[in-house]
């Protein structure tokens, strides 16, 4: 299960080492991988690991945070392609553009787990980016943009964004896994529904 090193030559350190743990994590499982694992494969000594990271763990929170972000990115500049001005749409084809690609990418959604909103609200994601989610063009900037320019009556705009957040994590999490309470297709209406009363009350 050696990862070839000539992958890893273009890489920095850091880069090597998030990238060899994503494809341990996805490939073992968290528990079963050692941190030695991951620096022999990304062939870089155990003490540069800890130049990074504290363990195992915040290498993971890293990872969930990065690609939870990278699936909101994306999903914005797919949206960018289309001509939907209604708030309530624009969130609606950004949910539904994160779900089909976790529902392409089981192992992605696996790893992620619960853990969506991590992309938007995490303080780990803060550094990462320095704040570039709530830069021009990120989601959470869209939301509050799009609140404020449709005047928009929600109590807390933050909470609400985050709200639904946290509902597309969860049940989409055990729709396309379990088909629980449906499976996603079949599920995407009923969701679809509450995120857009959730916006337009």
């Amino acid at each position: 299960m050696r990862i070839k090193k000539d992958e890893l030559k273009e890489e920095n350190k850091e880069t090597r080492l998030l990238n060899t743990a994503f494809k341990l994590f996805t490939e073992k499982g968290i528990k079963d991988t050692s941190i030695q694992e991951i620096v022999d494969n990304a062939d870089v000594g155990k003490g540069t690991f800890y130049l990074y990271f504290k363990d195992k763990y915040e290498i993971r929170d890293i990872l969930i945070a990065k690609k939870s972000h990278k699936l909101f990115n994306d999903a914005l500049s797919a949206l960018r392609e289309t001509d939907i001005t209604i708030l309530s749409e624009q969130v609606v084809f950004i949910v539904n553009h994160v779900i089909d690609e976790l529902k392409r990418n089981q192992l992605l959604l696996k790893f992620i787990s619960k853990n969506l909103s991590w992309g938007i609200y995490s303080k780990t994601v803060n550094k990462i980016y320095e704040n570039s989610e709530y830069e021009e063009g990120g989601i959470y900037q869209l939301f509050l943009k799009g609140v404020q320019e449709n005047n928009i009556k929600l109590k807390n705009p933050d909470v609400t964004l985050f709200m639904i957040i946290e509902l597309v994590s969860s049940t989409s999490f055990n729709s396309i896994l379990y088909s629980e309470p449906l499976p996603i297709d079949e599920y995407k209406p009923y969701l679809f529904e509450i995120i857009e009363k959730l916006i337009n009350n």
